[in-house]
């Protein structure tokens, strides 16, 4: 791995990209994305520039589980959240990562987001670390529906609910107040009936063994790692850099405020990732 930069945050300008082109040209590179990859689309995130000023918890697995009224306050929100982040579209900076693969110079994606923004913007190898909120899954029998199908079973159980207006957060559901979700029914599954739990890995609980292999699997074919919108401030993304680290990879870095091991990257870039990803994918593609 080259020597860490004295100071490794460059700003947006030609030095920056040409410095992140300068290291990974030529290289077979594995890209880690995070929620400032998708903020641009109108998806909030949890630690980017802001978030503090408008914070919120996020859904804890086990208490989602354990607790009716959390399951119902999640669905309720989720009602009214979903049709705005379902209609997200892909931004510049997943185009571009798109177009890197098609080109041959990324080998595939990690992903911690749960938009599916990579795949409709073209990416081929995507790897979900916590999964999709395209997907609902049954707790008791494994069934898996589709979102948008969910969507018309609860409209249809709470007439006039979805005309409400809120907040979006993070998770694709929507701020509301508990007393405006007290009345609200919970679609059960339509195999079993069964308890419905959207397929994403909630805060708490932990990805799933074959998927950190298959992630894990991904990085030990690339050559060098660039992380794209995330603070790596959680365990499950964290680790690819450790462990690139290990291998002595090159690793660049796109993303704006404060990065969990930052000693282990050699290039930083502090902009938007739809800014400095079509000029790097420019920068790569003329050699």
């Amino acid at each position: 791995m080259t020597a860490p930069l004295e100071q490794p945050s460059l700003s947006i300008g030609p030095e920056g990209v040409d410095a992140l082109a300068s290291l990974l040209r030529g290289r077979r590179l594995v890209v880690l994305t995070g929620a400032g990859c998708s903020t641009e689309s109108g998806i909030p995130d949890y630690r980017g520039p802001g978030t503090r000023a408008r914070a919120r918890n996020p859904i804890q697995h086990r208490e989602f589980l354990t607790k009716p009224e959390v399951r119902t306050r999640y669905w309720a929100r989720s009602l009214l959240g979903w049709p705005r982040f379902s209609s997200a579209r892909p931004n510049a900076a997943h185009q571009a990562l798109a177009a890197l693969e098609r080109e041959g110079h990324v080998l595939g994606l990690i992903t911690q987001n749960v938009d599916r923004l990579h795949h409709a913007a073209g990416s081929q190898r995507v790897i979900e670390l916590h999964g999709a909120l395209a997907r609902v899954r049954c707790l008791d029998c494994e069934e898996l529906e589709p979102r948008a199908e969910l969507q018309e079973r609860l409209r249809a159980l709470n007439p006039g609910f979805a005309e409400r207006t809120a907040e979006l957060r993070p998770d694709g559901d929507a701020e509301l107040p508990l007393e405006a979700v007290r009345d609200f029914q919970v679609a059960a599954c339509t195999r079993c009936g069964g308890t419905l739990k959207p397929d994403v890995v909630f805060f708490g609980d932990n990805v799933p063994p074959p998927t950190v292999e298959a992630a894990f699997a991904l990085l030990e074919e690339g050559d060098a790692l660039l992380v794209v919108g995330s603070s790596l401030a959680i365990y499950s993304g964290f680790r690819f850099l450790q462990r690139a680290a290990d291998r002595h990879m090159p690793v660049g870095l796109i993303n704006i405020g404060e990065c969990r091991g930052g000693e282990l990257v050699d290039v930083r870039v502090e902009a938007r990732a739809g800014e400095v990803l079509p000029r790097l994918a420019e920068a790569l593609a003329t050699g």
